[in-house]
């Protein structure tokens, strides 16, 4: 299994390459050269086991036994999953009016990027220890990337994480998840910018080939291909949980709904339909409306500006993931994503072709839902069946209640309620506040300001520069970090 840039201007690599790396050098993004199809026998064989089996058999098909023999790669998703508080690791709660809702957030933040950031961590540090090396972790956050990163890598010595968070956009309780870990190999910078802005410098340091591969940089956004590869089992899991019966003539279909941010995760499902899933995908959105927009009218452009909303963390102006979902629809054409995605780098508006647009809007759904609608979700949720919906499941909940279906329907639920305390408030109900959350307010903080005027490229490079001299430092001569060149093979 090799891995190749969606604009195909970079050589492939093998899974360890596609790892450590952020953007590919051309600027695209790595994608599995082949999707692996399975058939009915599989899917039938896999009907029956758990998540976290799940996820051990996906890995497998996209990391080969010569990189990380199974006995291993089994070990490694039992470590990542050791710290979730749910026995199943994910949970199904089957609620009135036919409303499914995956819980993908019982790992140590309460959000589900938990799920795909914690076995990620542990790959990451199974090739670091193998080959004594030192890596520096940038990530943008919106809200809950940046604490899943963090608590993914915190302590580790040959791991440095730089992550940047927009200054009061979060909510409190994501803030001080990033704040509070007091821990050397953690640097957390609060920038007074939207979340699209601060993705700006860390796309200007990887592009910077040489510092980028003379300091190892890595990133543990949904750029970095692992996480995708998680995220495919949520899809698989969700279907085996609200499928009727596999006996029959033909496969039965389920609808799954996915609240989209960066679009990682509506990605993941797009490969697991290509593999043979039988189910129909639906990309909910807040205001934030361009998948909603491109999807509905191929309309791939930027609003006037990010529009500030009760479900933050999908606040999100340029959902990069969709050059891989559109790479995908395109029959692998990397010369026609190449010509794209440099239009709308350019001048940030690009209407799809009519063919591609098309194969898009026959694999997804979309809606998108204003803060009232949110509210008006998480209350009647409420109401029904006294469970509290984070306002990111609500865009979810928000389209099941307003949308009849006729096929079993499951809204994926990326965070706890609990983490988003003033958006119960605003819809009049009670936050149920654990007590990890609660203590968070007592700990000490600690977090760089960048300032708008300031270089914030300059400042990273000023810092990364700094720790891997430490490191090195650290390190001493029994095991020099090797410059100039990166992990991956």
């Amino acid at each position: 299994m090799e891995y190749v840039s969606t604009r195909g201007g970079t050589r492939a690599v093998d899974f360890e390459g596609a790892l450590f790396s952020g953007y590919a050098p051309d600027g695209g993004l790595f994608m599995p050269q082949h999707i692996p199809s399975l058939d009915r026998d599989t899917l039938q064989r896999w009907s029956s086991l758990s998540y976290p089996e799940l996820v051990k058999e996906l890995c497998s098909l996209f990391v080969p036994a010569t990189l990380v023999p199974r006995n291993m790669l089994n070990e490694l998703v039992d470590r990542a999953f050791s710290r979730f508080r749910h026995k199943n690791v994910v949970h199904l709660s089957r609620l009135k009016d036919g409303l499914n809702v995956l819980e993908l957030w019982h790992g140590v933040t309460y959000a589900f990027k938990d799920l795909s950031l914690s076995c990620t961590g542990q790959f990451l540090q199974y090739f670091l220890e193998k080959k004594q090396k030192h890596v520096n972790i940038l990530v943008g956050t919106s809200g809950d990337t940046g604490s899943s990163a963090i608590e993914s890598v915190r302590g580790q010595k040959n791991m440095d994480i730089f992550v940047l968070l927009p200054k009061g956009l979060c909510t409190q309780t994501q803030e001080l998840q990033m704040t509070t870990v007091i821990e050397d190999n953690v640097h957390v910078f609060a920038a007074h910018g939207n979340s699209d802005e601060i993705d700006e410098p860390i796309k200007e340091l990887f592009a910077d080939v040489d510092f980028a591969g003379k300091y190892n940089l890595m990133s543990l956004n949904s750029v970095n291909w692992s996480r995708i590869m998680v995220q495919i089992a949520h899809y698989f899991y969700a279907y085996f949980q609200c499928a009727p019966s596999l006996n029959t003539s033909l496969l039965p279909m389920v609808e799954i709904v996915v609240p989209t941010g960066g679009g990682g995760n509506i990605t993941a499902g797009c490969i697991a339909q290509k593999m043979g899933l039988p189910i129909r995908l639906v990309t909910v959105v807040n205001s934030n409306d361009i998948i909603h927009r491109t999807v509905q009218n191929g309309d791939f452009s930027l609003a006037e500006s990010v529009k500030a909303t009760l479900a933050s963390a999908m606040d999100i102006q340029e959902p990069y993931n969709v050059e891989r979902i559109l790479w995908l629809l395109s029959g692998s054409d990397s010369h026609l994503i190449k010509t794209l995605m440099e239009q709308f780098n350019i001048s940030k508006r690009l209407k799809l072709p009519e063919d591609l647009h098309r194969k898009l809007s026959g694999t997804l759904g979309s809606c998108s839902a204003s803060d009232q609608d949110i509210v008006g979700a998480m209350r009647r949720c409420w109401e029904e069946n006294q469970y509290l919906l984070c306002p990111h499941s609500a865009v979810a909940a928000h389209y099941h209640y307003s949308q009849p279906h006729s096929i079993p329907r499951c809204c994926l639920a990326p965070a706890s309620a609990a983490k988003f305390q003033d958006a119960l408030l605003r819809a009049g109900l009670v936050p149920q506040i654990p007590p990890e959350i609660t203590a968070l307010t007592a700990m000490e903080t600690r977090s760089t300001s960048l300032e708008r005027g300031q270089d914030w490229a300059q400042v990273l490079r000023g810092q990364i520069e700094a720790v891997t001299q430490h490191w090195e430092e650290q390190a001493g001569q029994s095991a020099p970090q090797g410059r100039g060149g990166s992990l991956g093979r």
